[in-house]
C-alpha cells in the first residue's frame, strides 16, 4: 500500500478564468499581454502557457460558474517598463506600479489591470535593493 501521510498537493498545472467572448479575450491575451497561444478548441476555450503553468480561458459552462476569476498575478522584472509596455499596447491599469512593502533583500512593487472580460489581474515584481 502506499504511503499517503506525506502527500500534499503543491504544484499547480492550470488555472481557469472565465471569458464571454473568447474571441476577444484570446486578442487580449495574446496580442495585449504578449502570452503563447498553445491551442484552442474552437468556441469553447484557448490555452496559453504562463512559464509551464497552463491557463485556460473558457465559456462558463453553468450559471453558477459564470463569475469574475481569482486575480492572477504574473512576475516581472521590470514592473515600471512592463506597466508602460502594456499600456502602448492598449490595456488599461487601475492602479499604476505602487510599493507595496518593504520584504528586507527587496521591495515589493504590484500594479493592477483588467482584461478583455473585466477579470482583475495584477503584476508583481521584487526589486533589489
Amino acid at each position: 500500500m502506499a504511503d499517503t501521510t506525506n502527500f500534499g498537493l503543491s504544484k499547480i498545472g492550470q488555472i481557469a478564468v472565465n471569458a464571454h467572448d473568447l474571441d476577444r479575450a484570446v486578442d487580449f491575451y495574446r496580442d495585449l499581454l504578449g502570452m503563447k497561444h498553445l491551442f484552442s478548441v474552437p468556441s469553447k476555450m484557448a490555452f496559453f502557457d504562463c512559464d509551464g503553468l497552463r491557463l485556460m480561458l473558457s465559456l462558463p459552462e453553468k450559471p453558477e460558474f459564470d463569475h469574475p476569476s481569482s486575480i492572477l498575478y504574473f512576475k516581472v522584472d521590470n514592473i515600471q517598463q512592463a506597466a508602460q509596455t502594456l499600456t502602448d499596447r492598449g490595456v488599461q491599469f487601475e492602479e499604476q506600479p505602487l510599493f507595496v512593502a518593504n520584504m528586507g533583500a527587496y521591495d515589493l512593487w504590484m500594479a493592477f489591470f483588467r482584461d478583455s472580460e473585466n477579470n482583475l489581474l495584477a503584476m508583481m515584481s521584487e526589486v533589489a535593493h
